[in-house]
């Protein structure tokens, strides 16, 4: 059964390891307490896939831990600055955010601070959770699962945001329950390295390892060296057509999903 605590039991041994980890800290706790207030949280709760002490959370990254929150306007996820983390606030990860969900990529930001991240929760599986259910799903359905992840790569490649972390994106893509994507986790992105999501999705998806296998079972036209001289072209001009051609050589151009000239 779920924990749910308030604000004000937060500095219970059990939880203050969670809001300043991985050192217990009461001076660092009492400061993010009161930022959340300031963001509307009302209470976390503690539930989810991964554990720290017998306690479940949502996620843990090197940057910091997500869990579950009650705000004002309902429930949400929350990411709680690392005390190890080495980054002096949450400030990059939130105008990376506000830039991706520009172009209707990445979880909705809702608010944060210097320690805090509060976005909208996405609920679903991992895509490679997702994936594993390959012979109940029809292709279709997985195809344009495929496209959406590849055109959501495009628009980040197109804003000039580079995730960091998408050639092994098990983790950082998940299917909704009505099969629609969302990438996550933005701590490693950049605005100033040469964007690479479209490229480095392909590999994962496309070209190496189990998903890639699993993947190509509901491809089977995929065109291996066709897709490589795409993704030499999109490399050297990231354009529309050259995007096109990549769609083609995965077998989704026939999903006429919009694409932005």
């Amino acid at each position: 059964m779920r924990d749910i605590i308030t604000l004000d039991r937060l500095e219970m041994e059990a939880y203050l390891r969670i809001v300043s980890y991985p050192k217990a800290d009461l001076e660092d706790t009492r400061k993010k307490l009161a930022e959340m207030q300031k963001l509307g949280v009302k209470a976390l709760c503690f539930e989810g896939p991964k554990k720290i002490d017998n306690v479940n959370v949502l996620g843990k990254g090197y940057v910091g831990i997500v869990v579950l929150a009650k705000t004002d306007l309902g429930k949400a996820a929350l990411k709680i600055k690392r005390t190890d983390s080495g980054r002096t606030s949450m400030q990059h990860e939130a105008e990376i955010l506000l830039k991706v969900n520009k172009v209707g990529v990445g979880p909705k930001l809702l608010g944060y601070s210097q320690n805090l991240l509060l976005m909208e929760l996405i609920e679903g599986k991992s895509f490679s959770e997702w994936i594993k259910n390959l012979d109940d799903l029809e292709d279709a359905v997985v195809q344009r699962v495929l496209r959406q992840i590849l055109e959501q790569c495009w628009k980040l490649d197109k804003v000039g945001v580079d995730h960091g972390e998408l050639g092994n994106a098990s983790k950082h893509i998940i299917v909704r329950p009505n099969n629609e994507v969302c990438i996550l986790d933005f701590e490693a992105a950049s605005t100033q390295r040469r964007v690479s999501n479209v490229t480095s999705i392909c590999h994962y998806l496309f070209m190496r390892g189990k998903i890639s296998e699993i993947v190509r079972k509901k491809i089977v036209n995929l065109n291996a060296s066709s897709l490589l001289q795409a993704l030499r072209n999109y490399k050297k001009g990231p354009t529309t057509s050259n995007f096109k051609f990549i769609l083609e050589a995965c077998c989704l151009e026939k999903f006429p999903e919009k694409i932005d000239q």
